[in-house]
């Protein structure tokens, strides 16, 4: 069994878009998250995007990524969380 390549070069910055509820606190939590596995996690970097309705939430947030494992983790931590409903 071969194994492919790395798609990504580590170090990189690495952009992850999450979905929510228009909620109090959700960009709050979502940069949490973000510098638990960034230190150097900047909230003011993240991009908000309201639904048409107003009711949903998409944000834009780029992070510092050291490894594929880095990388899953902070997936795996999104997409658990009660605040979030996608991550892509």
């Amino acid at each position: 069994m071969t194994t492919s390549p790395e798609l990504l070069t580590f170090p990189c910055r690495f952009p992850i878009k999450v979905m929510g509820a228009h909620a109090d606190g959700f960009v709050d939590a979502m940069a949490h998250v973000a510098r638990a596995f960034d230190p150097g996690f900047d909230a003011a970097s993240i991009e908000v995007r309201a639904s048409r309705a107003g009711r949903y939430l998409g944000l834009t947030l780029t992070v510092q990524v050291h490894s594929r494992e880095q990388l899953d983790e902070l997936y795996r931590t999104l997409t658990t969380h009660p605040m979030v409903s996608v991550v892509l």
